[in-house]
């Protein structure tokens, strides 16, 4: 990030200049599928790399560069790549990074579709994982293997909220040259900087707090230049996960308020995991800025603040924590998360269905586990709306507190 400019500045500024696009104060959209050449000649080195230009929406577009030029900045990183979606993020970083034969060094818990492409990875190409929350470097050392050829991580992990030590991990990596993969979507650039803290690459679906307002399908990665400009030239460009210029335009509307938005999705988490704590029909709650969280200590190193989700598992049954869903009145069932609205979902059933059961619970997702997008609404509605819900549980009925 540019160090002469605050976060809430770079938010707002950085990627773009007004006085290059004849004073207009929004980004354009430049909605076109190619570009053309004064001669073929020009055609001919540009292609040939000889000569900066568009060629084709598909290699790069204005509005896209502008994207990719705020989040570079707002990460810290020398380029950030602009993708269809989050997943598209992570296939063409995880293609990029390996080859048949590889081991994948993975956080003890990961977004079911990751964990579904890990999967597949491992079933066409032979490229094999370990999970782990690598709670200390002894325990990273022992998991390296040879041919491991990175390290991938969610922080906080989906939906465990269990928070691994960035800089510990980074500095184990660097003795063996291999690089960190942080997915820091939960977090944002505002709440965390994995590449300040020594890893190598970052990692966000962008439909969720970039956004901000549910309408774009969208992913990022923040990189060196030398490694995403491989990634561009190859994996993106050859597999086609592009974004589109008005989904790239909407990300930058949303960006502008992200600290903004941030803050309040993390304080009003903050007062509902307080009510959620006193709840007799809650058996657990998990929030980073619990001083009880196992991993409290990391949170205060390399996270500004909690953020805006919650995990809680109740008392009671799978059954129950769908009818609880069910009950709710205006916090909507829906899997994503870091929208204006308030979003809940059961994870086990939802997100991360397509990961077996066995190793679902070795993740600790239970069938008791909620997920809640604490959103922007007044916070004293949203636990007005959970705490009606939670009081037909069987548990709240008869009193129980663990």
């Amino acid at each position: 990030m540019n160090k002469s400019k605050r976060f809430e500045t770079s938010v707002i500024h950085a990627g773009y200049d007004s006085k290059q696009h004849l004073g207009s104060l929004s980004t354009p959209i430049f909605q076109t599928s190619t570009f053309t050449f004064d001669s073929a000649e020009q055609g001919e080195r540009r292609f040939a790399g000889e000569e900066e230009g568009y060629i084709y929406s598909r290699l790069g577009n204005p509005t896209v560069r502008s994207l990719e030029e705020k989040i570079a900045e707002l990460e810290g990183g020398e380029m950030g790549l602009a993708f269809g979606s989050g997943m598209a993020a992570v296939s063409a970083v995880l293609v990029a990074l390996t080859k048949t034969g590889d081991h994948i060094l993975c956080s003890q818990g990961l977004y079911g579709c990751t964990f579904g492409l890990l999967r597949m990875m491992n079933e066409k190409y032979n490229i094999t994982s370990d999970f782990s929350l690598m709670e200390t470097e002894e325990e990273v050392r022992e998991l390296i293997q040879p041919n491991t050829s990175c390290i991938y991580i969610e922080t906080p992990i989906n939906p465990t909220m269990r928070l691994l030590d960035l800089e510990m991990i980074a500095r184990v990596a660097k003795e063996y040259n291999i690089p960190v993969v942080v997915d820091n979507t939960f977090s944002t650039p505002y709440l965390q900087r994995p590449l300040e803290l020594g890893c190598d690459i970052v990692i966000h679906s962008a439909t969720k707090y970039i956004c901000g307002h549910g309408d774009v399908i969208a992913g990022l990665v923040v990189a060196k230049k030398e490694f995403l400009s491989e990634v561009a030239m190859m994996t993106q460009k050859d597999i086609g996960g592009v974004i589109s210029p008005f989904d790239a335009w909407l990300l930058l509307r949303g960006l502008k308020t992200l600290p903004v938005r941030m803050d309040r999705h993390s304080y009003n988490a903050a007062m509902i995991f307080k009510e959620m704590e006193k709840h007799a029909g809650i058996k657990r709650v998990y929030y980073p800025d619990d001083v009880q969280h196992p991993d409290y200590s990391i949170k205060e190193k390399q996270m500004k603040q909690g953020g805006g989700i919650i995990a809680f598992e109740i008392e009671g049954t799978k059954e129950d924590a769908q009818q609880l869903l069910n009950n709710l009145s205006f916090i909507q069932i829906a899997v994503s998360l870091g929208d204006a609205e308030s979003l809940i979902q059961h994870p086990a059933t939802m997100t991360h269905a397509v990961v077996p059961e066995k190793e679902r619970l070795k993740m600790g997702i239970t069938d008791q586990m909620i997920r809640l997008s604490v959103g922007l609404e007044a916070w004293e509605d949203i636990w007005t709306d959970l705490e009606k819900a939670l009081s037909k549980l069987p548990a709240a009925k008869e009193g129980i507190k663990n």
